[in-house]
Order: C-alpha cells, then sequence, then structure tokens
C-alpha cells in the first residue's frame, strides 16, 4: 500500500534541527556552538491589513527569519503558501545557511513568505498584499543585509513590486535589494532556470562518478513548476527518458517517455494543468503513485515531507535528486539508504537558484551585466565543484551524502564563527 505524505512523522524544523545535530555529533561541537547555530539570528512576524476589491479588509500574516549571518549578508527566498508559518520558515532559513555554505557563497541563511493562496488574489490585491508585506519587513532587508529571492507562490513580477517598494523607501533604485527580477530592472540572464539546471548538473556529476550516462536513464519529476519543467526539458534535451511528470492535482506516467516535453510545459503553462488523457495517452496516476515507480532517478521538486518513514519502503528509485526543500522526512533517510537508494540532499542539489541569485546580486552591484552562455557556465562549475567536495567528505569520513554536505556546511559556518569571534 502507497501512503500519501500527510503521515509525517515530524516537521520540517525538526528534521533540519536533527540533520543539523546529525553533523554537530560528528564535529564533536560544544553545547554554546550548538545552541547557537540551532536557533535562528532574529525573526520578524506581521500582520498586515489588506485593501481587497471589494473594499474589505482582509489581515495576512507574513514571516522572515534570520537564521545566521555569520559568512554574510543573509540570502533566501519569499513564499505565498497557506501552509506557511513560522517553524517552516525557521527550518527553510537553518537549510539556507547550510545551502549557501556548502556551495561557497558569502551568504548566510533566511526565509519568509505570507500565509496566502496567491491563486484566491485578483492582480491587484496580489500587488497591494506583495507591497504591504514589503513595507513590513524593509527594515529586515537590504543589499547589504538581507537579499530576498522568489520561492513556491511568487515570481520575478512579485520580486519587482518588492524591489520597487524598498526603492520608494530609500529615495533611490537599489536593484541589488532582491534577486530573481525581471531583466528590466536588473535581473540576471539565466536566473528562472537556475535550479533545474543546477539539478542536472549535480545529476550529471554523480552518474559521471558512477561511471554511467544519463542517455536513456529513466527519470520521474514530482512538481512541474519554474523547478521541474526546466529539469524535464533539460535531462529531455540529454537524452535522458522523462517517463513521469506531476503536478499538485495529478501525475501523467508512460513507461515508454512522455515523449514531447515542450508541449507538456505548453499545457500547463495555458491550461493550468497537464495534457489530459485524450492529449496524452500515458497513465494518469497520483503523487503518491508517482514516488514509487521503478524509474532510475526520482527528482521530488515540489514541497516538503513527501517522503516519510511510511511510504520511503515503496520507493524503487535507484537515486532521489532532492529539487525541494526537505522532500525527504529525517525518518525515511535510514530506510532509503537501506534499500540502496542513493539520496543527493536538497542543499546541494537545488543550490542553483541561489548561486545565480548570487550572480545577479553581483552584477546588480557592479552595474554589469554576463551574457547567459557565461551564468550557466559559472553554475556548471560552482555546483559541480562543491558536490565534488561532498563526495570526498563522504569517501574520507564516510555517512552518507547528506551527512557529508551537513558536516562540510556546519564545518564552514563554525569556522567563520571562530575567525570573527563573540562580539562583545
Amino acid at each position: 500500500m502507497i501512503h500519501t505524505a500527510t503521515h509525517v512523522e515530524a516537521g520540517p524544523l525538526e528534521c533540519a534541527v536533527c540533520h543539523f545535530e546529525q553533523a554537530a555529533e560528528r564535529l564533536q561541537l560544544d553545547d554554546g556552538m550548538r545552541a547557537m547555530l540551532a536557533n535562528s539570528r532574529r525573526e520578524l512576524s506581521v500582520s498586515f491589513p489588506v485593501k481587497m476589491d471589494d473594499g474589505s479588509l482582509q489581515v495576512f500574516h507574513g514571516y522572515r527569519v534570520h537564521h545566521n549571518d555569520t559568512r554574510g549578508p543573509v540570502k533566501g527566498g519569499l513564499r505565498y503558501s497557506l501552509a506557511v508559518n513560522l517553524d517552516e520558515v525557521r527550518a527553510l532559513a537553518m537549510l539556507m545557511t547550510w545551502k549557501c555554505a556548502v556551495a561557497h557563497l558569502p551568504y548566510g541563511g533566511a526565509k519568509g513568505g505570507v500565509t496566502v493562496d496567491p491563486r484566491g488574489l485578483s492582480e491587484g490585491e496580489l500587488e497591494r498584499l506583495t507591497r504591504r508585506f514589503g513595507s513590513e519587513i524593509g527594515s529586515f532587508i537590504g543589499p547589504e543585509r538581507d537579499i530576498p529571492a522568489p520561492d513556491m507562490g511568487t515570481n520575478d513580477r512579485v520580486m519587482a513590486w518588492l524591489m520597487d517598494t524598498y526603492s520608494m523607501s530609500q529615495g533611490y533604485s537599489v536593484p541589488a535589494s532582491f534577486t530573481g527580477k525581471p531583466t528590466s530592472i536588473g535581473g540576471s540572464v539565466g536566473r528562472a532556470g537556475a535550479t533545474g539546471r543546477g539539478i542536472f548538473f549535480v545529476t550529471q556529476e554523480a552518474y559521471k562518478q558512477l561511471g554511467l550516462s544519463l542517455e536513456g536513464a529513466t527519470v520521474a519529476i514530482q512538481g512541474f513548476g519554474n523547478v521541474g519543467s526546466t529539469a524535464a526539458r533539460i535531462f529531455s534535451a540529454a537524452g535522458a527518458n522523462v517517463v513521469a511528470v506531476s503536478d499538485s492535482a495529478e501525475a501523467i506516467y508512460d513507461p515508454s517517455g512522455l515523449g514531447d516535453i515542450d508541449a507538456i510545459v505548453a499545457s500547463k503553462r495555458e491550461a493550468g494543468r497537464l495534457p489530459s488523457e485524450h492529449l496524452h495517452p500515458g497513465d494518469h496516476i497520483t503523487n503518491a503513485e508517482l514516488l514509487a515507480l521503478p524509474v532510475d532517478i526520482l527528482i521530488p521538486a515540489a514541497l516538503e515531507g513527501q517522503i516519510t518513514g511510511a511510504n520511503a519502503d515503496a520507493v524503487k528509485a535507484k537515486m532521489i535528486v532532492e529539487g525541494a526543500n526537505g522532500p525527504v522526512v529525517c525518518s525515511a533517510d535510514a530506510i532509503l539508504e537501506g534499500n540502496g537508494t542513493a539520496v543527493i540532499p536538497d542543499i546541494i542539489a537545488n543550490a542553483g537558484g541561489v548561486i545565480v541569485s548570487y550572480f545577479e546580486w553581483v552584477q546588480d552591484l557592479q552595474s554589469f551585466f554576463w551574457e547567459e552562455e557565461n551564468i550557466n557556465r559559472r553554475l556548471e562549475r560552482m555546483i559541480k565543484s562543491a558536490f565534488l567536495e561532498v563526495t570526498e567528505e563522504q569517501e574520507q569520513n564516510g555517512g552518507s551524502l547528506r551527512d557529508a554536505a551537513y558536516r562540510l556546511a556546519v564545518g564552514r559556518v563554525v569556522e567563520a564563527t571562530e575567525d570573527r569571534g563573540i562580539f562583545p
């Protein structure tokens, strides 16, 4: 029997702290250092009114959390979702600290969001909510302090409104205050597809280390938003066989391959859903069933908490590449490892987005922009180099790839903390 992801034994914050504590134990950190890194540096929780189209006022709740800023200004996305709460944001901010550290980016970790379903808002309501939220967190952000980016439920248009709101408060344009913006106002080419492209580069390197080729490898992708659809296109173009994709409603599966990925992307963009059975004859299955398909590579690129202790035994994929943040619950790791399924953890697998966000920030600060070929080449070099360091750490000191990635990341933050010292 395939269980759904509602049987999560631990929440995202508990899992994030658990992974950290395992690394802290291996690194033999003292109690003071553990306490400091297990907690957020600062947290902001806001409630704010928005005037709706019918003239009524509705109050929304938003958050921005800075986990750690020892290595530099904090970086992390803003998400709009009904699932947003303070514990989720704390967990994701902590993950961003480790993700930036493992990728050698001069950032700490942050995250934020608003508890709202953006699909239920008109464009005017969405803009008013965004600008009001931006003004509420304005004292928390800035190009030398905290540089937000898009996440689930937000996009380049939302970042444009936020950048404009922040700039109005400063009295001049500050393009480096947000990343993931339109290119017309300082956004970087290559940013939109960076996370999906980074997932491909990491998987390609992992296969190379195994002496394998992606040619003909079967791939299933849970989540067909920006990350999942980009990954599907790139894997397919590289000769891999994408056999299943899903959105929030359903999945389509064809063991012989889904064929024209661009047509599926177009259907999703135009109709808001995956192709119907009439347009695509493959089996229409559930998201839970997709997770249990017998594929070479499974890419959960939707939400956290999808593979748990309840359904991990049903996973038949040889390799899981975490496209989302925290899609594999901590209780599932040992089960997957025992079954021979390799897991490339989120803090390296999906770091492509923050790496190219870093490129965007650097370009905005110097007012000099790079060509997309240059962006993609730099991304490939940085993310593959970071992955090689993770695999070398695993070879030298054992454990899973997640263990190795966390040891490297936490160790780098500890080193920076010790070098800076504690003020005063």
